[in-house]
């Protein structure tokens, strides 16, 4: 004989855990975002479908207007103070961002990108043999992206990564095009992108 155990129930009276509402599981399964019921806080800066602000209100009177509407109340901000949400139809938004998604990856599959790394303080040997690397990368028809690893104590000295980059563009200049210029840090990386001038023959 079988036995199965039977599911918990929360407290809020008898729902089995692990099944939430639609818009727990929605929220769950795809990026954790809060929707409707979900959002706890009180109040929130509310912003309209179409993109106005609303202001400071209750979480109450938001939910309420969303429901007038027809839409759904979304937070978009959860770390702000107060936490910021706006009203917009949750599933079309949401297949939107799966559509941008899918062609995005399909893009990235179209297009090779082949990554060299480099330290701030590179030595010339290393640096002449991974320019010479993205060179023929870059004759291959391949874009590259480059990036610059930078240890804790590097990161004070942002600076001397973007001085390799500018060499390495220099080294290229004849080659490749800068595709994405370099921005800020992103955690201790920094990075460009490399498109090839020419197609490979």
């Amino acid at each position: 004989m079988l036995y199965f155990a039977r599911p918990a129930e929360d407290r809020a009276g008898g729902r089995a855990a692990g099944r939430g509402t639609k818009e727990e599981v929605i929220a769950d399964d795809r990026d954790r975002t809060r929707i409707n019921e979900m959002i706890r806080l009180s109040p929130i800066r509310l912003i309209d479908a179409d993109g106005s602000q609303v202001g400071i209100v209750p979480i109450e009177e938001a939910l309420s207007l969303a429901r007038t509407r027809g839409l759904d109340l979304v937070e978009v901000a959860p770390t702000a103070r107060p936490i910021v949400c706006k009203i917009m139809d949750w599933g079309k938004y949401r297949y939107e961002q799966e559509k941008k998604a899918r062609e995005a990856r399909r893009k990235e599959h179209q297009i090779e990108v082949k990554e060299v790394k480099f330290r701030p303080g590179v030595a010339d040997h290393d640096f002449h043999t991974k320019v010479a690397m993205l060179r023929r990368f870059l004759e291959a028809g391949k874009h590259a992206k480059v990036t610059i690893m930078f240890r804790r104590r590097e990161m004070r000295r942002p600076e001397n990564g973007f001085e390799v980059l500018d060499r390495i563009k220099l080294e290229l200049a004849d080659v490749c095009k800068v595709e994405r210029e370099p921005g800020q840090l992103d955690g201790r990386d920094l990075t460009m992108v490399l498109a090839p001038t020419r197609k490979a023959s």
